[in-house]
């Protein structure tokens, strides 16, 4: 069972399970953010975190998504636990875990999402 959070990051999760780029997306403000991980530079706009998503989910066959743990909303912001898991095109399964951390704009959508892993652990996994 998920974890009770607001309507678009709860889309967030199950878009990224489904692999749908568009709705994964359309979870966020037209002018959201995505940083993707933290520490690296931010996705800006829909349009470009769309395009982003769309571009990583190719590279596995298939990509399972996020699967949140823990959620923790208080006012516009809300906090999740996850893992994830993807395979890769040569087979090999691919597991990270992080905390996302979202900040709600006045229609309840992303305006900004800080992904918290650890990148390396996501790429030494796919390196050959």
């Amino acid at each position: 069972m998920l974890p009770a959070m607001p309507p678009a990051v709860l889309q967030f999760f199950r878009a990224s399970q489904e692999g749908d780029a568009d709705a994964w997306a359309q979870s966020f403000a037209v002018d959201g953010v995505f940083h993707d991980p933290v520490g690296t530079p931010p996705v800006l706009g829909r349009t470009a975190i769309r395009d982003f998503i769309a571009s990583v989910l190719p590279n596995f066959q298939p990509f399972l998504g996020l699967t949140p743990l823990d959620a923790h909303t208080v006012g516009k912001w809300v906090a999740v636990s996850w893992r994830g898991a993807a395979v890769a095109l040569d087979g090999r399964p691919v597991n990270w875990s992080g905390i996302n951390v979202y900040e709600l704009d006045e229609d309840g959508l992303i305006q900004d999402a800080k992904a918290y892993f650890n990148h390396s652990v996501f790429q030494a996994q796919l390196a050959d």
